[in-house]
């Protein structure tokens, strides 16, 4: 899950103790409960990854602010927001990819020799869907109710072109 929020924070790099990784134009910060990555930016922007949940990415973000105050810097907590939640599910079938795509056409593309996967977008939710040949299914969206819709619309094709067990 990706949650970007904004902080009214003004600092330099080279403030910074040598426990921070440090890259040219951005630091990363890690927390440990809950277990986020944080990219800080010089504009005071930040944006965290590897939330489970929603609470937990509020959570997340309100902690790293709390940690930013510690170490001295004038921090407001503003503009929370998920922007990005990525799931992944598992079908209890294999499915044969070049039917799957011959047959849903317009949304699914398939190109074999760039990507072992079916390339699925659904605009309206605005979620795309990677499906792979075990059955695995892994969906990007911009909020969790777009992804658990996502992927109780997919079900029906996935399993019109299941592969049979003999």
């Amino acid at each position: 899950m990706f949650f970007v929020f904004s902080m009214v924070l003004d600092f330099r790099m080279d403030d910074l103790e040598n426990s921070y990784l440090f890259q040219s134009w951005k630091v990363l910060m890690k927390l440990r409960k809950p277990r986020i990555t944080a990219t800080i930016w010089s504009s005071g922007k930040i944006i965290c990854t590897g939330a489970t949940s929603e609470e937990e990415a509020k959570f997340g973000a309100r902690r790293l602010a709390r940690s930013l105050q510690k170490l001295g810097f004038q921090v407001i907590f503003t503009d929370f927001k998920v922007v990005n939640v990525l799931a992944v599910c598992n079908m209890p079938f294999e499915i044969r990819l070049p039917e799957f795509t011959k047959n849903n056409r317009p949304h699914a593309s398939y190109e074999p020799e760039l990507h072992p996967a079916v390339c699925y977008r659904i605009k309206s939710l605005r979620a795309t869907l990677q499906i792979f040949s075990t059955g695995s299914i892994t969906v990007t969206g911009p909020n969790v109710k777009a992804v658990a819709t996502a992927v109780e619309q997919i079900y029906p094709f996935v399993f019109e072109s299941r592969k049979e067990i003999l």
